[in-house]
């Protein structure tokens, strides 16, 4: 009686044991299990993130290679137009273009660019617009020293300035004057007096949605773009260079 207690009792501990160990075994498996899961998840994330900024990427290469066309399209059309006009205006034009358009291809290789470098390269693609409109336009800068090292995207003032002067009336008796300055709390608008041409302007399009499209894939706040008081103003957030 006593042994078949005993057997009994041993038989007991052994299913315990086995009962535990499978627990535990399951436990651990549990674990594993889920550890795997998330291990998956988190690669599956990062793998979907990676492709958000490789897509968000390519979109932002296309934006940027929408400008050279765009540039050379209207200054093409601005050419064509002094052909027959001036054409010893034309050939001064031609030689600056080559110079602004050279320029206007580095500076398009990067995402974001100084106040200041942009602001270089407005002074002399104004010059290439005077020497086609004369006394008919005017640029004012009043920007703010502290505000020069901060950024935006490339070309985007030459794509205002050209917007402005390609939908608008420039003439001596009637000029357009074009105003960049910044404001005290970092931005910088762009403005001109509204003089709309009469005829319908040739366009392809680009200009002030390319800015949009360009401020959205860098996650910027987007520039703001209204008409007040007959002038047509665009303001736009400068992006503080990383300390």
């Amino acid at each position: 009686m006593r042994r078949c207690c005993s057997r009994a009792s041993f038989r007991f501990r052994s299913d315990s044991i086995l009962s535990s160990a499978a627990t535990l075994t399951f436990c651990i498996l549990g674990i594993y299990e889920a550890f795997r899961i998330s291990t998956l998840l988190r690669q599956s994330e990062k793998e979907k993130e990676q492709l958000q900024i490789a897509n968000l990427q390519s979109q932002l290469e296309a934006l940027k290679q929408q400008v050279n066309p765009h540039f050379l399209f209207n200054s093409l059309n601005s050419l064509g137009a002094l052909i027959e006009e001036n054409p010893k205006q034309a050939g001064q034009f031609l030689e600056e273009l080559s110079s602004v358009y050279r320029y206007l291809l580095r500076s398009n290789e990067q995402d974001l660019i100084p106040l200041t470098t942009e602001l270089d390269f407005i002074r002399s693609y104004f010059h290439l617009l005077k020497t086609r409109h004369g006394d008919g336009l005017e640029l004012q800068l009043r920007v703010d020293d502290q505000y020069h090292t901060h950024q935006l995207p490339p070309l985007t003032l030459q794509l205002l300035v050209e917007n402005a002067v390609k939908h608008n009336i420039v003439l001596p008796d009637q000029p357009l004057i074009i105003e960049i300055i910044t404001t005290s709390d970092g931005q910088v608008q762009v403005t001109n007096n509204l003089q709309r041409k009469a005829s319908r302007v040739l366009s392809n399009g680009v200009g002030i949605s390319n800015i949009l499209r360009k401020y959205q894939m860098l996650s910027q706040p987007s520039p703001t773009v209204r008409e007040v008081d007959g002038h047509f103003l665009v303001t736009l957030p400068l992006i503080r260079q990383p300390s």
